[in-house]
């Protein structure tokens, strides 16, 4: 039996049909097709129910993908481990994370992992939305969020919490109440990371447990934080942002912090990853640079250069 056919067999079924394998693999549909047929025809069982619009397991094909899916990763073991003993890993990781993470917080720390391991691939996907990992072929995501994650098949890793904050203008902050109470912000504009609510406030905390809503008119809302920062600077309105994010213009003086005693936010940031790429050397070397290096960027203590 031709190894490679199960390997063909697996990312069928996890890419969810032969076209997005077959774009994912870059080969043609054909041939993915004729592949799957030969092991079918070597087996002598049926894997696939095909029909015009989708692709599935049958049952036996369901058993038969969990043990090739582990058969390959063993395999996959068995080389890396290799390398990795003589400080050769070799490989492509695909981490997907927000646009902000890849924006101001990755982009400190990726171009070092790729100079300490050259004969690594990092294929970076940037998009604030939540993605399939098995079916969209990523190995490891970054996550952000507020609440625990839902119970699932996914390895999940808690790198930090990150603080967000209120920023402004300084000109915009010489017109503000001084007082250290949220209510003098009401019905301030604000600038607005995504979607806004018909109703939209910012929901505060204090370091003694105290929260407070405060309501506000939505001046600006876009999914570039970017975009935010810019418009903050012109004193169009209040944002709130990861702290990270805005530091820079901080330290420049272009955006001061507004309530020092409250924030806006303290989302965790976790990994999350498919059970079986964690086994596997190249994964566990991205893995525990990103475990070491992230938070250091994340809480403002990141190195330039080593």
């Amino acid at each position: 039996m031709d190894l490679n056919d199960a390997f063909y067999f697996v990312q069928v079924v996890e890419k969810g049909g032969f076209s997005a394998a077959s774009r994912a693999l870059n080969i043609p549909k054909s041939r993915l097709s004729r592949r799957v047929k030969q092991l079918e025809d070597d087996l002598g069982v049926r894997l696939l129910q095909r029909t015009s619009r989708i692709v599935t397991t049958t049952e036996i094909g369901e058993e038969y993908y969990r043990h090739a899916q582990d058969a390959l990763t063993r395999f996959e073991i068995a080389e890396t481990a290799v390398r990795r003993k003589t400080n050769n890993i070799e490989g492509s990781v695909t981490v997907s994370c927000s646009v902000g993470m890849a924006q101001f917080a990755l982009d400190q720390i990726l171009p070092r992992f790729l100079q300490d391991n050259p004969r690594v691939t990092v294929v970076q996907q940037a998009s604030n939305q939540m993605e399939d990992l098995v079916r969209r072929g990523i190995d490891v995501a970054i996550r952000g969020h507020m609440d625990t994650l839902p119970d699932s098949s996914l390895i999940q890793v808690r790198l930090a919490r990150v603080e967000w904050h209120l920023f402004c203008s300084p000109a915009y902050h010489d017109n503000l109440d001084r007082s250290d109470e949220p209510a003098a912000l009401t019905n301030h504009p604000a600038l607005v990371l995504g979607r806004p609510r018909e109703t939209h406030q910012w929901l505060l905390a204090d370091c003694d447990g105290q929260t407070a809503s405060v309501p506000c008119e939505v001046r600006l809302a876009s999914d570039d934080m970017t975009t935010l920062k810019r418009a903050a600077a012109l004193s169009l309105g209040i944002v709130a942002l990861p702290s990270y994010v805005c530091r820079p213009e901080v330290e420049a003086g272009s955006l001061v912090r507004i309530l020092p005693s409250w924030t806006a936010g303290r989302p965790q940031i976790s990994l999350l990853m498919p059970s079986q790429r964690g086994l596997l050397p190249v994964f566990e070397a991205f893995l525990d640079f990103l475990k070491k290096e992230l938070p250091a960027v994340l809480a403002g203590n990141a190195m330039e250069s080593r």
